[in-house]
């Protein structure tokens, strides 16, 4: 039998994720902000509930949420670029309280390479790498992955992913045409939306637990090069991009992700 699983944000990613392991025979409880979206996620066999997370509790009906939940997919992005003064740590600290009186056996937590810093040798990062960076979002992302990988009778399997890319969302249509962008030669991380879903669901598969992944297509071409012939190739507007300064980035090794699930990327982004 099949393990029932519930899904905290079904969004840009979640929602297709959600279809995904529907259509793969599984028993999907799935959340959003947005109650005109409740009726969609209806549609596609999900079963819906509208719940809000906030530093003071949660709105919603959790408690029916996690019901009978065997594993839990955490995929919510943490909002601190529209609010960066509000506390992603106590949202996910309610999360918690109800978690550890639950039923919920098994956890999956989209994370973000971003908790890695960047720096001028490019450094490569592995799972070997302790997460470094020091800027208020990614400093709440690590405390997050440390408070959800700590509670003791739930095994925890955090994915962290470089930038998500699809067909409707790509960082090179927002930055055509704009001017001296920094870090010209800085090596590119990005992944496909298609390949985040796929790795997700071989994890759920393959009963892949207590681990931390790092998800990048494997091909790192440095910025400029990347986003001048992403913006040629669709007539858009080329970005100018600042020499001015010495490029700082890093570069994302997602082998030991390939090894262990014996995973082939599907889509370039």
């Amino acid at each position: 039998m099949k393990p029932k699983i519930s899904i905290l944000g079904c969004g840009w990613l979640g929602l297709d994720l959600a279809k995904l392991l529907v259509n793969s025979g599984y028993d999907v409880k799935g959340s959003t902000t947005t109650k005109a979206k409740l009726k969609q996620l209806q549609e596609n066999a999900i079963r819906p509930f509208h719940i809000e997370l906030t530093e003071d509790g949660i709105t919603g009906n959790f408690t029916a949420f996690l019901s009978e939940c065997d594993i839990l997919i955490l995929a919510i992005p943490p909002g601190l670029r529209k609010n960066p003064n509000k506390s992603h740590v106590k949202e996910m600290q309610h999360v918690v309280k109800a978690l550890q009186r639950s039923t919920v056996k098994k956890l999956v937590y989209v994370s973000s390479t971003s908790v890695f810093k960047d720096d001028f040798h490019f450094p490569i990062i592995s799972e070997k790498t302790a997460p470094n960076s020091t800027n208020n979002s990614a400093q709440q992302l690590i405390e997050i992955e440390q408070l959800l990988s700590s509670i003791p009778q739930i095994k925890t399997t955090i994915i962290r992913f470089s930038g998500l890319v699809g067909e409707d969302r790509h960082p090179g249509y927002y930055l055509r045409g704009r001017k001296n962008i920094s870090n010209p030669e800085a090596p590119i991380n990005l992944i496909h939306k298609t390949d985040c879903i796929a790795i997700i669901s071989q994890i759920i598969n393959q009963n892949i637990w207590d681990e931390a992944f790092n998800a990048s297509y494997p091909n790192h071409p440095e910025r400029k090069t990347y986003y001048t012939e992403f913006c040629n190739t669709r007539q858009l507007p080329v970005p100018s991009f600042s020499m001015s300064q010495k490029s700082k980035g890093k570069i994302i090794d997602s082998s030991y992700l390939v090894q262990t699930l014996s995973y082939s990327f599907n889509k370039a982004p």
